[in-house]
């Protein structure tokens, strides 16, 4: 399903945090959320996935405006991955992506075939299966986070929205989870830092600047040294790379 955003503002006080952004993404596709820190990308994950309310504008999800829907309508297609999630329960890693398959299942809901079967293929597309029966507060950050990837994954979600998800993690599993959420058939929106990781694995861009949307397009529409220096104040070299294709951004030293 595709996700539309029209002219959404919000504020926190008196500041508006997101400022009349406007955006469509892909059905199927994966579009990357750029921003310096402070831009917007994390409200307006928050805002597409229901958890805050627009001031003004609209969010939709194919054709239904979010702001009507009910909670579990949108918690049954729409999985967020926030940037940090803990707990102080004695849980394992196993009932942690349990937690995934909440929305689809009554309050009184047996646990059924369907659920442990998302839940085995959630932990085994983020190499966590062997880890199922281990406490939840052992795990290193990189592990935690891949852990709620899987959370989201057995959500079995039509919309997948991801805040910094290769935060704490080496360089093999940044590229592990965003090769496997590439390659998921569903829409994915990711707010992203690094612009490399960012060319490398998104159809599509938007980069917010002090809330507004200031581009939006292919890597390379968006990814230009102009942009680079204006919006995160670094002098860059855009090339392609000769080794995978895309986009490559190389950085000044100061």
């Amino acid at each position: 399903m595709s996700i539309t955003v029209d002219k959404v503002q919000w504020a926190a006080g008196n500041r508006l945090i997101v400022d009349g952004v406007s955006l469509d993404v892909t059905p199927g596709k994966m579009l990357g959320l750029l921003g310096p820190n402070g831009s917007g990308k994390s409200s307006l994950l928050r805002l597409i996935s229901g958890l805050r309310k627009v001031k003004s504008g609209v969010i939709r999800l194919g054709d239904a405006d979010v702001s009507s829907m009910r909670r579990i309508e949108i918690a049954r297609r729409v999985a967020l991955v926030e940037q940090q999630s803990g707990t102080d329960a004695q849980l394992t890693v196993g009932d942690v992506v349990k937690l995934g398959r909440t929305p689809h299942r009554g309050a009184l809901g047996a646990w059924n075939a369907d659920d442990q079967r998302a839940v085995s293929n959630a932990l085994k597309q983020v190499d966590m299966a062997e880890r199922a029966g281990q406490l939840w507060h052992t795990l290193s950050g990189g592990e935690r986070q891949r852990v709620q990837i899987a959370r989201a994954l057995a959500q079995t979600p039509s919309e997948l929205l991801l805040d910094e998800p290769t935060n704490h993690l080496d360089i093999q599993h940044q590229l592990e989870i965003l090769s496997l959420v590439s390659r998921i058939p569903v829409t994915s929106v990711v707010a992203l830092h690094d612009l490399n990781l960012a060319a490398m694995f998104c159809d599509s861009l938007a980069v917010l600047h002090y809330g507004r949307l200031v581009a939006s397009g292919t890597p390379e529409e968006v990814l230009t040294e102009t942009l680079i220096k204006d919006v995160f104040g670094v002098c860059a070299l855009v090339t392609r790379s000769e080794f995978h294709g895309r986009v490559q951004v190389h950085y000044r030293m100061a």
